[in-house]
């Protein structure tokens, strides 16, 4: 008995999305379904041995068990349409004791490593970072050149970069 796998599929996939249409489900369910199948097939096809020799009729049967288990699935669970306002309520946007944690002790150490910083890098790195200020503003701010402060504050962020991975 030869399983191509691919020639059924081009066969009678089709059918078998409007075999699991007729029993109900929805057309993206059973397009999903069809896919189960198909992958159910090819990890457990059916024994050498089976008396039965019709790829097809094996097909439609595991697509309909399938649509059956998910039909029994479908029937337990309990589905509430929500506004999209309601939905949004309940999500909590505050972040976890852990993420807030963790990001205070990466503030730490940032602000740890920026004091180490001599202070002319300090202050390039301050100005475009936070004050949000171009390289070349800064570099007027300073009365330095554009390459040397940028020199500056890529050193600042390799410095600040370093701390917090010794850090983690």
């Amino acid at each position: 008995m030869s399983w191509d796998i691919h020639t059924l599929f081009r066969r009678h996939a089709r059918d078998i999305v409007q075999s699991l249409r007729r029993r109900g489900i929805s057309e993206e369910t059973a397009a999903d379904l069809t896919q189960d199948t198909f992958v159910r097939v090819l990890t457990s096809p059916p024994a050498t041995n089976a008396s039965s020799h019709n790829p097809a009729g094996y097909l439609f049967r595991v697509a309909r068990n399938l649509g059956i288990d998910h039909q029994r699935r479908e029937r337990l669970l309990v589905r509430v349409d929500l506004a999209p306002e309601d939905f949004a309520a309940i999500a909590d946007p505050s972040p976890s004791p852990e993420a807030i944690t963790y990001d205070r002790q990466r503030l730490a150490l940032t602000q740890a490593a920026l004091a180490e910083l001599p202070e002319r890098t300090r202050r390039a790195f301050e100005l475009h970072r936070m004050d949000e200020m171009t390289i070349a503003a800064v570099a007027a701010e300073l009365g330095l050149s554009v390459s040397r402060v940028w020199t500056l504050i890529r050193t600042a962020y390799e410095h600040v970069d370093a701390r917090l991975t010794d850090g983690s």
